[in-house]
């Protein structure tokens, strides 16, 4: 789905992956009260959720998180903020990530009318355009202990819940480059210099099957990892890599395709340079190509190059 999605535009996939990740996490983590209250009306787009992690100065390292909460009585006091948040300036609800007196984290469940609770938006993106992205505020946010939705002293419990958002995003990225490669092809078929078509020509055949042989490796180790999905036997590792390498790999095919488009490959009569655009974001979009090495890196070798 998530590869369909995302071969039409990286914004239409964006929308469908944070609502999973929202209800991935309700329904891994929530009691059955509040599965049953926010699953059925998220699942039906009835309410648009978000899901607040980043920040402004912690991004690829939300445990320095500086939002924080409070116990009180019969409520939660937080206080903080996340960026670069998908949905912000439209969600229904939040699902926010804040840090508590005891290096515990706590994840919440805001919703739109919380006393406390405001967004923002952030203008002027060249990529995800079609997706409204911003910020969540939290200035003495009062969220009932209702809506707690799990407390924690491990991180690890934050990061499994990216899990599902990374695998979306590789199978995303598959999208882009299926469709950037189908519009090569299609273009040197009918496009003639010379005389000829140029798919006649050798180094244009050359960039045509590089790309189908970087697009079905690509697709091989994410069905792979689909399987192991399904049977709840991958790791956060293999994900990370799925994610990484496809997400190079997409880049490349997009290049490759605007080559052969020549001229025509930036104008807006063709999508490519909207993909490359996008992939530009994704390459820090859940967690940067760089963090994802270094996780895969501490797996081959046992050491921790970040703390």
């Amino acid at each position: 789905m998530m590869q369909e999605l995302e071969r039409g535009d990286s914004s239409i996939r964006v929308l469908s992956s944070v609502q999973s990740l929202v209800m991935n996490s309700i329904y891994s983590l929530g009691s059955e009260k509040q599965k049953l209250n926010y699953l059925p009306k998220l699942s039906s787009g009835e309410i648009i959720g978000s899901f607040g992690m980043s920040e402004p100065n912690h991004g690829s390292d939300p445990s320095s998180m500086k939002s924080h909460y409070e116990e009180k009585e019969d409520y939660y006091l937080i206080n903080g903020s996340k960026m670069w948040i998908g949905h912000a300036p439209i969600c229904n609800l939040a699902l926010v990530w804040a840090k508590g007196p005891s290096n515990t984290f706590g994840g919440f469940i805001v919703e739109r009318n919380t006393e406390g609770f405001s967004t923002a938006k952030i203008e002027k993106k060249w990529s995800f355009r079609a997706s409204e992205t911003g910020e969540l505020i939290f200035q003495n946010m009062k969220v009932p202990k209702e809506n707690l939705l799990v407390e924690t002293d491990d991180i690890k419990d934050l990061f499994n819940r990216l899990n599902i958002g990374r695998f979306g995003v590789a199978w995303g990225t598959l999208g882009i480059a299926m469709e950037c490669y189908d519009v090569a092809l299609k273009y040197s078929s009918e496009r003639k210099q010379f005389g000829n078509t140029i798919n006649s020509y050798q180094l244009v055949q050359k960039k045509l099957v590089d790309m189908l042989t970087e697009i079905t490796k690509s697709q091989v180790l994410t069905w792979r990892l689909g399987l192991l999905m399904d049977k709840g036997e991958a790791s956060f590792e293999q994900i990370s890599l799925a994610k990484k390498v496809n997400v190079k790999m997409a880049c490349e095919v997009a290049k490759k395709s605007r080559s052969v488009l020549g001229g025509m490959g930036i104008t807006g009569e063709y999508p490519i340079m909207r993909h490359i655009n996008n992939l530009e974001a994704l390459v820090t979009y859940q967690g940067t190509d760089e963090i994802h090495t270094l996780i895969i890196g501490k797996k081959v070798t046992g050491i921790s190059a970040i703390k």
